[in-house]
């Protein structure tokens, strides 16, 4: 989701704003090419609030009209400020029209351009400050509910091959976070919610702030719950032109972070990972390759 004219002051403004306000901001902050191209009376619809509260929203903004909201972001887009965020929303209907195989075809091609800008010089520093925090930590506790689940865990599952830093706070008989209460100053939470935000999830990341604990999140917005108490924040796109929202960014963002935190652990990784492969060598836990029958 590409940045647009008011983005800024958007989320410096965002914790004054009413619910239905930040309602409106969030989608002129994660629409911005929406915000050029569709009607006030649609982008209010889109975004659940009524059209005037979209007014209010830019009179809050220092703006003297949402008029002038869509002129600003439609110089964007002409100057090539903002670039193609794919379809969502009231597009999904008419793309499902088209069949599964163009459905298929529209998803992939969303999909790799927001694995794309996630190599954006920015994106690329937001990617490797955070790494390093969760590489320099004692122990890294892996947080994520829900569609982000698989998240957590597979970086956890990259961790636990390369050492014994580790923890995943999972949901199992309600214990999954008491993992926390041996957590110090020196540990670091990675956790990962998108929208919409699983309250537990937010709660627990709250909890480890109050304890001392850094928190990298990987969430959808720079005004998510997360991005608001993190240490690190990396954004993902979530627009899909399925009914569901896109999890791809965020796995390779989980993928990339377990790669640079193996790469820095030098010596000491590679000896993990030595004892793994004989681990799992000992208890023949992979197929081997079958010999081919030979033939008369």
């Amino acid at each position: 989701m590409d940045h647009g004219p008011l983005a800024d002051r958007i989320i410096k403004a965002f914790d004054t704003m009413s619910g239905q306000l930040q309602a409106g901001a969030r989608y002129v902050l994660e629409r911005p090419r929406d915000v050029a191209l569709l009607s006030m009376r649609e982008q209010a619809r889109q975004a659940g609030v009524q059209p005037a509260t979209m007014t209010r929203l830019a009179k809050h903004l220092g703006m003297d009209g949402y008029d002038g909201v869509r002129e600003l972001y439609a110089a964007a887009v002409r100057d090539g400020e903002i670039g193609f965020a794919g379809k969502a929303g009231a597009q999904v209907a008419s793309q499902k029209l088209k069949g599964d195989k163009a459905l298929a075809a529209e998803m992939l091609r969303s999909i790799g351009k927001q694995i794309e800008r996630l190599a954006a010089p920015d994106r690329l520093d937001r990617l490797v400050a955070a790494a390093r925090t969760l590489a320099s930590a004692r122990r890294i506790y892996c947080l994520g509910l829900r569609s982000s689940h698989s998240i957590a865990w597979h970086l956890h599952y990259v961790l636990s091959l390369v050492g014994e830093r580790s923890t995943h706070i999972d949901g199992i008989a309600a214990t999954g976070a008491d993992a926390l209460a041996r957590a110090t100053s020196r540990d670091v939470l990675l956790v990962a919610s998108v929208l919409p935000y699983t309250r537990l999830t937010v709660e627990l990341a709250e909890y480890a702030v109050e304890q001392g604990m850094a928190v990298v999140a990987i969430t959808d917005s720079e005004v998510a719950p997360l991005a608001q108490i993190a240490q690190h924040a990396v954004i993902v796109a979530t627009d899909s032109p399925s009914f569901f929202h896109a999890m791809s960014p965020a796995f390779v963002v989980a993928e990339i972070l377990g790669a640079i935190i193996a790469g820095r652990g030098g010596d000491d990784a590679l000896a993990a990972l030595r004892h793994t492969d004989e681990h799992l060598a000992a208890l023949n836990t992979h197929l081997k390759p079958r010999a081919k029958q030979k033939t008369s």
